[in-house]
């Protein structure tokens, strides 16, 4: 197992608490108690009793004591919390997931990793959490329990310093698994509940002895569920406890439902959910059953636009989802992409069943999937603007809701179109936000299809991206496979856009071959045809940074500045960065090979900040790579192996590691002999490992830092033509290294 320093900064991305958890002590005290014993811990019971809070809360308490200074014993003989979960807590929130095959990518996406490969997302969780102690905390897998349950027994057994705390209305049922389940408060606990989301809802909330008595009626009548408290502290803003009450009694037996013999507490939930519903206006009820359609967060305009008709004017939803909020059958969240809003999945779940009921719902998801189609088409365009952080930052928010979307286009055989052409319009999220496993998912369910008569257009467009995604994962025979399909397409059917763009493909698939003739002459018929076209956005003029790649690979230093410079000005002028980062790559080389460290590190330095705000990894690794050789000139080598070591998991994460290129190779063998001479082969290792060991954020925070200054002189520069050869600069007119792979002498 890889042993990480007992200092090393918890990690994590539990989220901040709004509101306190109100007792509950002794539950968490045993929570605590079984996760010493257990690796697996399942917090169990009814939906509404409060499992999700009281697992992150226990998860908080974790992370918290795990962040405290070690207590001084010897490191081989202590084994708490600092050790114990070094590598953090991280939560993943399952209740949104429906498709089986999205659980391995959502718990990916929990832990932070972006992987660019063809591995299945099973095994590179498992070999992530192979070598790393952390607590990973599982809520709302009730829809997915026996794929949770098979996904948590293999991780369990491949990763040893792995515990599961879970939260979900049955056990997973695996050997070691301690079940604790989650009763109601107690009376006292109840009515303390009731009282501080009372309070918190309306400032002039007081509990008076005489309405003490009628709070601890209502508390017992609920049967204490927290759920249903929360609902009904929100009534008392509007109702004064005894008015609440009489109302609760009223309807107690129209609203229990539910089988004979149900659990009391089952009855008592449906019976605070449909009270609540029954104390909402016609329009607050509509309302709220529309609302269902939502996966996860949506905002208001999607809510105005999918849930709006003659019967709920669009004017009126603004002031339907306030009412909501303050009856606490909504809540509101600060995100990167502004205000949005979401439901408790218990709440979701009713008003589903009420858009059932109403014969509704397939109207309202089709609704839902024209909105985000909509939405995906104007972000596509607003992809090449200053809004481009703005939409990278909206596309993570919406992903539970353009997953949804995917979903209902591709489960009707007359509309798989609208699936592809779904699919193929978030090209920008796939490739630009590192979620091109995810796009790749989507991309090849859209195209199982035969192509549909009259959208030939929609199904070329999804085969050129999947050849761009399929290129970056380094999987070269479906990128061929997926990009001649759209290019013979194209010609059959006269589409001279999608012409260029599989042209351009073929010629990125070239470069990354070590075909730098052949990259050249494609990628510039595809900038002819793009222009022929009339087209230009991030695509456009990442060809023309590739082609300045290939130019300078063969030694065109002139020309690769030149294109590269023209990038950069335009992105400049149209507020683009994901482009701009790669050019700035190629400058860099430029001004590395010039003999300007200084200026090579300035572009390297916005190259990596613009890479990791969008969380682009193949841009981010080779702007590493890059760093780690200017590092290593300015007479830093010990950064230098740090940088090359940390840049080595990234790699597993792209794929193929350099894509197997010569080229793209040549700055990480050149760094990696200068600073293996300078320091040894055991300090070498050893600063390596240390970089292996950094979150990614840390990486980050020390490429944009720098070295810290020491009267080193710099090392000398190679300038000869075999000197820049063997260090692979854009002058070279060869790869770097001999044929089995080592650095060139």
């Amino acid at each position: 197992m890889r042993q990480r320093p007992l200092h090393t900064n918890t990690r994590g991305n539990l989220p901040s608490e709004l509101s306190g958890l109100v007792g509950r002590g002794g539950e968490l005290g045993e929570l605590a108690r079984l996760l010493e014993s257990s690796r697996l811990v399942t917090v169990t019971g009814v939906g509404g009793v409060g499992k999700s809070r009281l697992v992150l809360a226990a998860a908080r308490r974790v992370a918290e004591r795990a962040a405290e200074p070690p207590d001084g014993a010897p490191e081989g003989l202590r084994d708490g919390p600092q050790e114990r979960y070094c590598d953090g807590v991280w939560l993943a929130e399952l209740a949104s997931v429906r498709d089986p095959e999205l659980l391995e990518l959502t718990l990916a996406e929990a832990l932070g990793l972006t992987d660019h490969t063809t591995r299945p997302p099973r095994t590179v969780l498992a070999e992530h959490l192979a070598g790393r102690r952390l607590l990973l905390v599982l809520d709302g897998f009730e829809q997915l329990v026996e794929e949770t349950a098979t996904l948590v027994r293999e991780l369990l057994l491949r990763s040893p310093g792995l515990r599961v705390l879970a939260a979900g209305r049955r056990p997973l049922a695996l050997d070691g698994e301690q079940t604790f389940p989650l009763a109601p408060p107690d009376p006292e606990e109840a009515l303390a509940l009731l009282c501080a989301r009372a309070a918190a809802a309306d400032p002039g909330f007081a509990v008076t002895e005489a309405g003490r008595p009628v709070l601890a009626e209502l508390c017992a009548r609920l049967d204490g569920l927290p759920l249903a408290l929360e609902l009904a502290a929100g009534r008392l803003r509007a109702l004064s406890p005894a008015q609440l009450l009489a109302r609760l009694e009223d309807r107690f037996a129209l609203l229990t439902g539910g089988t004979r013999g149900a659990l009391p507490r089952h009855r008592a939930l449906r019976t605070a959910i449909g009270w609540s519903h029954e104390l909402c206006t016609a329009p607050e009820r509509l309302l709220w059953a529309r609302l269902s359609v939502f996966a996860g967060q949506f905002d208001l305009d999607a809510a105005e636009y999918v849930c709006s008709g003659p019967d709920l004017p669009v004017e009126s939803v603004l002031d339907l989802v306030g009412e909501l909020l303050a009856q606490s059958l909504l809540c509101r969240v600060e995100t990167g992409a502004g205000v949005r809003y979401r439901m408790l999945e218990t709440v979701r779940l009713y008003g589903a069943g009420w858009l059932e009921s109403l014969g509704d719902a397939a109207r309202l998801r089709r609704r839902h999937r024209d909105w985000y189609t909509g939405l995906a088409t104007w972000c596509e365009l607003d992809w090449f603007s200053p809004r481009q952080h703005e939409v990278a930052a909206l596309m993570e928010a919406e992903l539970a809701n353009l997953r949804l979307a995917l979903e209902c286009c591709l489960e009707d055989p007359e509309e798989v179109h609208l699936g592809q052409y779904l699919a193929g319009t978030l090209w920008f999220y796939w490739a630009g936000c590192g979620r091109l496993t995810e796009g790749r998912h989507w991309l090849d369910r859209a195209l199982e299809n035969l192509p549909q008569a009259g959208y030939e257009g929609s199904r070329l467009k999804a085969l050129w991206v999947l050849g761009y995604v399929a290129a970056l994962q380094g999987d070269t025979v479906a990128s061929m496979s997926a990009l001649y399909e759209c290019r013979d397409g194209a010609a059959r059917t006269e589409n001279p856009v999608a012409t260029a763009y599989a042209v351009h493909r073929l010629g990125c698939l070239a470069l990354v071959s070590d075909d730098m003739a052949r990259a050249g002459e494609l990628l510039g018929s595809a900038l002819e045809r793009y222009r022929e076209a009339g087209e230009l956005n991030s695509n456009v003029l990442m060809c023309q940074v590739e082609l300045a790649m290939a130019l300078a690979f063969q030694g065109d230093l002139a020309g690769a500045l030149s294109l590269c410079r023209e990038v950069r000005d335009i992105c400049e002028e149209r507020g683009e960065r994901w482009t701009k980062a790669y050019a700035l790559y190629v400058l860099a080389y430029a001004a590395l090979d010039a003999g300007g460290t200084g200026e090579a590190r300035r572009l390297l330095a916005e190259c990596v900040a613009i890479n990791h705000v969008f969380r682009d990894l193949v841009g981010l690794v080779l702007a590493v790579e890059l760093l780690a050789l200017v590092t290593v000139t300015e007479g830093e080598p010990a950064e230098a192996a740090v940088l090359q070591g940390a840049a080595e998991p990234m790699w597993d994460g792209v794929g193929l590691r350099l894509f197997g290129s010569g080229y793209f190779n040549a700055p990480r063998l050149m760094c990696q002999e200068r600073a293996g001479e300078l320091l040894g082969a055991e300090r070498y290792a050893a600063c390596a490992g240390h970089g292996r060991a950094l979150a990614l954020d840390e990486l980050v925070e020390r490429a944009l830092r720098g070295p810290e200054p020491k009267p080193v002189p710099p090392l000398p520069r190679p300038r000869t033509a075999a000197g820049r050869a063997a260090a692979g600069y854009p002058g070279s007119r060869k790869p770097a290294g001999s044929p089995e792979g080592e650095p060139a002498g």
